[in-house]
């Protein structure tokens, strides 16, 4: 499972012109689900977004996680984040999960952060999807477990 991590100061996800999620200082999370992935490698990347320290403290230094800022999430499913690139000049999805348990897992890891104390917001899985966001920093970074 592979989660990209934006920190953001906004952000907003629409389908066919509707807003579905919409967040203001957070993290906008790019999930991928790969063939191998189950629920417990969901939790365990659950709580690394939730506890993973890219907001500054007082001093300009990330120490501070979405919890300790009173941020928000927005999760977006992206198939393409589990991509082979390593070779040639065309993706290759074979690592990717099916749709069925990258649907599964995506909905389990979204009622994890339905249950948590930030406000969690969503995309539509599997939807033509238009992103926007304010990258903060910027700051992204890639967590796969």
């Amino acid at each position: 499972m592979i989660g990209l991590l934006q920190r953001v100061s906004e952000a907003k996800v629409t389908v066919d012109g509707d807003i579905t999620g919409q967040i203001d200082k957070g993290i906008l999370l790019l999930l991928g689900v790969e063939k191998d992935d189950d629920e417990i490698k969901a939790k365990k990347l659950f709580e690394r977004v939730l506890n993973y320290r890219i907001f500054s403290d007082q001093g300009g230094k990330m120490n501070l996680n979405l919890q300790q800022v009173g941020g928000e999430l927005l999760v977006i499913s992206q198939f393409t984040l589990v991509a082979q690139t390593n070779k040639g000049n065309r993706p290759g999805f074979s690592q990717g999960a099916s749709p069925q348990l990258g649907e599964s897992l995506y909905n389990y890891f979204v009622k994890l952060g339905e249950r948590s104390e930030v406000s969690c917001q969503t995309g539509i899985f599997g939807a033509n999807m238009q992103v926007s966001l304010v990258n903060d920093g910027p700051v992204t970074f890639s967590l796969q477990v």
